[in-house]
């Protein structure tokens, strides 16, 4: 596997690159040689944030973690990536789809900084949906860690989001005209 690594108010030290290097090799098993994880390391007040995405067959691996210490977020990250892995090669053995998921990699969204005070839309997203099972969505949903996740059902044709509720739960929104 190999890495891109990228720094927002934080120089890259070879010392830093190597430990990136050396943790996520543990990961190098379960990638092909040419898949490319991109690491991104930042700086915010007292925070030291370390973001690592990985697409791979139509798939994308994500996990971030927030702390006082880069080395120890590193070693988090690792962790949830570990444990993504697992999670999503379990659940696809079971449901027998093999490499059935896919997904296009979202592109960087535009920034606004004019902001008058009133809430505005800051982000915008753009992205190829294919179509899948409410239950691929979910997967899908719970490798990019995020609370809810836009798709094309397969059944109906129709864009429906699911959602993680409260209770631990998901919810499905569907259409109705």
């Amino acid at each position: 596997m190999k890495l891109t690594v990228s720094g927002k108010n934080i120089e890259i030290t070879s010392g830093l690159r190597s430990t990136l290097e050396k943790k996520l090799s543990k990961l190098d098993k379960y990638f092909a040689p040419e898949i490319i994880a991109h690491v991104t390391l930042s700086v915010q007040r007292n925070r030291e944030i370390v973001e690592v995405t990985i697409p791979f067959g139509g798939i994308i691996l994500r996990a971030e973690d927030a702390n006082e210490d880069m080395y120890a977020a590193i070693d988090i990250v690792v962790g949830i990536l570990e444990g993504q892995i697992r999670k999503q090669k379990t659940k696809l053995e079971r449901r027998k789809h093999g490499d059935s998921l896919r997904f296009q990699q979202i592109p960087e969204p535009e920034r606004h900084d004019d902001n008058d005070g009133e809430p505005q839309i800051v982000r915008t997203k753009r992205f190829a949906i294919k179509p899948m099972s409410s239950e691929e969505a979910v997967l899908q949903m719970e490798l990019l860690a995020h609370s809810f996740f836009v798709f094309q059902n397969a059944d109906s044709g129709e864009v429906n989001v699911v959602y993680k509720r409260k209770d631990g739960n998901f919810g499905l929104i569907e259409p109705e005209f």
